[in-house]
């Protein structure tokens, strides 16, 4: 697998860099971004994975979020993924949805076409893409996860199916209960088929039932969120944790929404959150 550079620029001391290169994962060419903290000049420095909502791709999280100041500050490299395959030939929803195909890859493995055949999100955040990031960039094996909205159910279901692989997981309005959620039900009736067993495998309130290791788990919920009652169930994956004794730390900001000024506003306290377990 090889690495080509489209972008590159120098903010904080560090550089802030896009990389496309071709997914074995996913079966077409695919893009990323990464911040470079100063600190990667002369030494490998730990990495946080962010996963995007819906409607995303690697530029939201760079240029909304204000993250570089603080992950320099901390010696942290921050790689932000797309959110699903792109391509001429990757099939998209025939309806053009935005909650289904392009761009709502969910983090997951498909298996019902004709989706099966791109939609491997999950090996590619979990596999392929530290792999590629390893191998070239200047960045240690030591990894933490965090994500937003679609995201942040992506980052909490890979934490939890992977206790080992990753120091600490957070999270800005996850959707916490995917199964029981209608953007879930759409995404994983599409992409999963009918299959509820294979359903449960792709949502935090049932994996962290089964947990076996308690790694750091930090969310950041805003109480005025238009999708708080319906889509994301924060109140399912408590309820989850409590039955299996897992903490987790959720925080319901007063006021605040879902959107980006929400995860500015409180970017910084996850980053320090996640240096504590990056050491």
């Amino acid at each position: 697998m090889s690495l080509k550079m489209t972008s590159c620029n120098k903010v904080f001391g560090g550089w802030h860099k896009q990389y496309t290169h071709y997914s074995e994962s996913l079966a077409c060419t695919m893009r990323f971004a990464v911040f470079l903290p100063p600190q990667a000049e002369h030494q490998q420095v730990p990495v946080l994975y962010w996963l995007s909502g819906l409607t995303c791709n690697d530029e939201n999280f760079m240029q909304k979020a204000g993250a570089q100041r603080i992950a320099a500050q901390l010696g942290i490299a921050l790689v932000a993924p797309d959110t699903s395959p792109r391509g001429e030939n990757i099939p998209d929803d025939i309806n053009a949805d935005y909650d289904l195909g392009l761009g709502a890859g969910f983090y997951l493995n498909a298996t019902q076409l004709p989706w099966c055949k791109h939609y491997h999100m999950y090996d590619y955040v979990v596999q392929e893409l530290p792999i590629l990031i390893e191998k070239h960039l200047p960045v240690s094996s030591l990894r933490s996860i965090s994500g937003h909205s679609m995201g942040g159910h992506g980052a909490l279901v890979i934490a939890l199916r992977n206790l080992n692989r990753y120091r600490s997981v957070s999270a800005f309005s996850p959707i916490c209960n995917p199964i029981n959620s209608p953007w879930g039900k759409k995404a994983f009736s599409n992409y999963l088929g009918n299959d509820l067993t294979a359903w449960q495998d792709y949502d935090a309130s049932e994996l962290i039932r089964k947990a076996t290791i308690n790694i750091p788990m930090l969310i950041d919920q805003g109480s005025e969120d238009n999708f708080l009652t319906e889509q994301l169930k924060p109140e399912c994956l408590l309820e989850a944790a409590k039955k299996s004794n897992y903490p987790v730390k959720l925080q319901m900001q007063e006021g605040y929404d879902h959107s980006y000024y929400f995860i500015s506003s409180f970017i910084e306290s996850h980053l320090q959150f996640h240096a504590a377990y990056l050491k």
